[in-house]
């Protein structure tokens, strides 16, 4: 493959790869800043784009910053500690302008300012650890005259690479003691020989450590099996509460599957809560051990303010609450509305949406369980009242082309739009452009040092 030299690097593009143009092309190339100068491998050569990797600078840009993590470049987690935080926003608005506009070619409102997050370190309220008996070797550590016996790891998967795990020494997106608790548990299971997980050969003993915590610093984790060995489960989970009190809810799972899913697996509860409980503006949310729940719980509260703010909800309207999850969104604008409706398709976030209400004294919500673009029809809405306004949260892979004929079909006076990836967002909001025009964009950074990014968008039918 040809190598580039000295290529200056001018932009930041697609899944937040910088990029660069050299004779009309463009070279996307991870984990660099615009103003760096450097030499390109190519990897991967197509009509329209190439794809490499560098492998020598010649100038830094003078907006680059030492990352703070020593995993850096080699987990995928953070790709972007090396920006500024205020240039990460910059380059999340553009993408979220760029993807409105070029890909949904809509015609746009001045956008409102990105809201920035106050926290950009120990944000996140869960993180999974997954144990291999192999760990993956940096490339200076291969290069090396040091030869390597067989080590373990407790960490975070390579990414592109579903065998291969990153042992984690720091991590700093999580408060402690998740560090704490990560590395207690690599100690224990050293100490008394407990097998790490191979996923290749489906053997070994333990297979992956999640630790939820919420506002409060109450603290769950969940250990994941491959066997069921009663007396050295045991052991460990006695060590756990032992060592940190903290721990308020303690389950392990069993899970002889070939992936690594917890979706139909069941949490056994060993010591301690079924739950946690997390509080947003005088609400009370239950988090069980596979809740979904927004991951930064500060800019959550503030995803959800733009969301109500959006609906511009009177108390009289009827409000349709699309992939509602476990009621959050729907619980959160429920004074405001006459009656919410929130349609999910995991029934047990449906279980915990109902519970949540209940939690709460919130009588005006009603959840239903199922494939949306199934639920949604005119029989539906006859039951349960026409919508007048539709919140629709989706997954990254955006709404279904039925679920926006049938959110067309429904006709509701604004729809409120929250979107993970404002590319999908585009493309529905765009099948929309006929009926409906944008009021308001607002962009929310969720994950501090990634490329991703939360977007909100106001349509109101025209």
């Amino acid at each position: 493959m040809p190598l580039l030299e000295r290529v200056r690097i001018t932009d930041i593009g697609a899944e937040g790869n910088a990029l660069a143009r050299v004779e009309n092309q463009v070279v996307f190339v991870p984990m660099l800043v615009p103003g760096d100068v450097v030499d390109i491998r190519v990897k991967k050569k197509r009509k329209k784009y190439m794809e490499g990797s560098v492998i020598r600078f010649h100038e830094y840009s003078p907006d680059r910053i030492k990352p703070r993590c020593v995993h850096f470049g080699v987990c995928g987690g953070c790709k972007w500690q090396h920006l500024p935080y205020d240039l990460q926003l910059v380059w999340k608005e553009k993408q979220v302008r760029d993807n409105l506009t070029r890909l949904g070619r809509l015609e746009l409102p001045e956008m409102d300012p990105i809201a920035g997050s106050a926290q950009i370190y120990e944000y996140r309220n869960k993180l999974e650890f997954t144990f291999s008996d192999k760990r993956w070797l940096s490339r200076e550590e291969i290069t090396s005259e040091s030869s390597f016996v067989k080590e373990d790891a407790l960490g975070f998967h390579i990414p592109g690479l579903f065998d291969k795990v990153l042992d984690i020494r720091e991590c700093h997106l999580q408060p402690e003691p998740s560090n704490a608790i990560r590395d207690a548990v690599r100690r224990f299971a050293h100490k008394n020989a407990y097998a790490f997980f191979n996923l290749r050969e489906q053997s070994g003993f333990l297979r992956n450590l999640i630790i939820r915590n919420n506002s409060r610093g109450e603290v769950m984790v969940i250990v994941v099996f491959f066997l069921d060995e009663k007396g050295r489960i045991e052991k460990l989970m006695d060590y756990l509460a032992t060592e940190f009190p903290r721990i308020k809810s303690l389950f392990y799972i069993i899970n002889t599957k070939k992936n690594d899913s917890l979706a139909d697996q069941e949490p056994v509860l060993y010591s301690g809560e079924d739950h946690l409980v997390e509080e947003m503006e005088g609400l009370r949310f239950r988090i069980g051990p596979k809740s979904f729940y927004q991951t930064n719980t500060l800019q959550s509260v503030k995803l959800y303010k733009i969301a109500k703010e959006f609906a511009g909800l009177t108390g009289n309207e009827v409000v349709y609450d699309l992939y509602t999850g476990t009621g959050t969104i729907a619980n959160f604008v429920a004074d405001s509305a006459r009656k919410v409706v929130g349609i999910e398709y995991i029934d047990d976030a449906v279980k915990d949406a109902v519970i949540n209400s209940e939690i709460n004294n919130i009588s005006n919500t009603k959840f239903f369980s199922g494939d949306i673009r199934s639920v949604l029809n005119d029989r539906f809405f006859d039951e349960n009242g026409r919508p007048d306004v539709v919140i629709t949260d989706p997954p990254r892979a955006g709404m279904h082309e039925d679920v926006v004929k049938a959110i067309v079909s429904a006709s509701p006076a604004r729809i409120v739009y929250i979107s993970c990836n404002p590319a999908t967002q585009a493309r529905d909001i765009a099948l929309l452009h006929d009926n409906y025009r944008v009021l308001r964009v607002q962009p929310v950074d969720m994950f501090p040092h990634t490329h991703h990014v939360e977007n909100v968008v106001l349509l109101e039918k025209i």
